[in-house]
């Protein structure tokens, strides 16, 4: 920390409590890194981060803020266990500091050993990467991000933290190979699939931990094309991976309840707010998101299909298939398999191919992931 940081007393208490609430959420439950989150200053991490406002909008709180309450809240809300957006662009977040409760979960997974290298796949504020860093030790730790003024930021802040950290402007979907091998590779942005780079950067006997499907998929690299493990049972939300891994444009959703061809379902649409449903169906479906509206559900995929769940249980479809039917045999599957939690499930990646399963990789519920286009990786979408 730099002898600059005129908030490092006020943020010691504040920290103390972010690692006590950690501890209440159930971990870390290695010692490097509680000692970690109770070392690393986050507020050096987010000078400036957006609170988002029930209108859609944003409300920017800062360091800089000339009114010492705006200040205080600001240095507070940096160590409140959420999620913190810390780069908006024509209205949308593009990048942000992770729960720190879910950083500690995917911290615990990677199950490093001293000596080994990670590579960090997002940089965000570099938060993330400064807690490995003072986990390993200096030169463990390599970060990627695509977007240069992130890398910049995230440069400026682990400089200002003193946490030695390698960070490389990139496409974090090719990995980092002037630097590679490495022992573990963690992604904090949400994954189509696992891009081929990352195993053949990894040692035999390392670790895949990425987010996919609102899950987190741990790997277990056993060769160059080779890799295969179940999700944690932790749900996980992040932003989407960009570059060339990242998944087909959507397109526009071009029904509502009042347009499109129409049917009766046999699903009742309140399935869909149960959060272990909408994962099974995200990987049943492939490509499938769901969507609130005040008239029910909408849920979306990829091709521009489109289905429109009325209280009723009316559901209007537009598109090239029948999204609904998805959502009905993905329900069947649900109740017949007892409303499976994460854990059951699983991923292999083999020889180009990936597939997602239940329970096990050669059973009979199987979901293969087609072809990105343009890459020489894979996307979510039954094939």
């Amino acid at each position: 920390m730099t002898d600059g940081d005129r908030y490092a007393a006020a943020a010691v208490p504040l920290r103390a409590r972010l690692v006590r609430r950690i501890a209440a959420a159930g971990g870390p439950a290695d010692p490097r890194w509680r000692a970690a989150f109770e070392e690393v200053p986050r507020h050096l991490f987010v000078p400036v981060y957006h609170r988002p406002r029930s209108d859609g909008g944003f409300t920017r709180l800062s360091a800089d803020d000339p009114d010492p309450r705006g200040r205080s809240r600001w240095l507070s809300g940096a160590y409140a266990d959420v999620p913190l957006v810390t780069l908006v662009r024509g209205g949308e977040p593009v990048s942000s500091s992770s729960q720190p409760s879910l950083m500690a979960a995917m911290l615990e997974a990677l199950r490093v050993e001293d000596g080994q290298r990670v590579l960090e796949i997002g940089a965000g504020t570099g938060y993330n990467a400064a807690l490995l860093a003072q986990g390993l030790g200096a030169g463990a730790v390599t970060t990627v991000d695509l977007d240069a003024e992130i890398t910049e930021a995230a440069r400026a802040h682990l400089a200002a933290a003193g946490r030695p950290v390698t960070v490389v402007t990139g496409d974090g979907a090719l990995g980092c190979p002037e630097r590679a091998p490495y022992d573990r590779i963690v992604a904090t942005c949400e994954l189509p699939s696992v891009p081929r780079a990352w195993p053949r950067q990894c040692r035999p006997g390392g670790l895949i931990l990425a987010p996919f499907a609102g899950g987190l998929i741990a790997l277990r690299v056993t060769g160059p094309e080779r890799a295969e493990g179940r999700f944690l049972h932790t749900p996980a939300y992040f932003v989407s991976l960009r570059g060339a891994g990242a998944a087909p444009r959507r397109e526009a959703a071009g029904a509502g309840p009042d347009a499109g061809r129409s049917r009766a379902g046999d699903t009742p649409p309140r399935v869909l707010e149960n959060e272990l449903f909408r994962f099974l169906l995200g990987l049943y479906a492939g490509d499938a998101e769901v969507h609130w509206t005040a008239g029910g559900p909408t849920v979306t995929a990829a091709d521009g299909s489109v289905a429109h769940a009325a209280p009723d249980g009316t559901v209007r479809l537009s598109g090239p298939r029948d999204l609904w039917a998805c959502v009905e045999e993905a329900y069947g599957l649900w109740c017949d398999e007892g409303r499976p939690a994460r854990d059951r499930f699983g991923m292999s990646v083999a020889d180009g191919r990936q597939w997602t399963w239940l329970d096990r990789p050669d059973g009979p519920h199987r979901w293969e992931l087609r072809p990105v286009p343009g890459t020489d990786g894979v996307s979510r979408g039954r094939s």
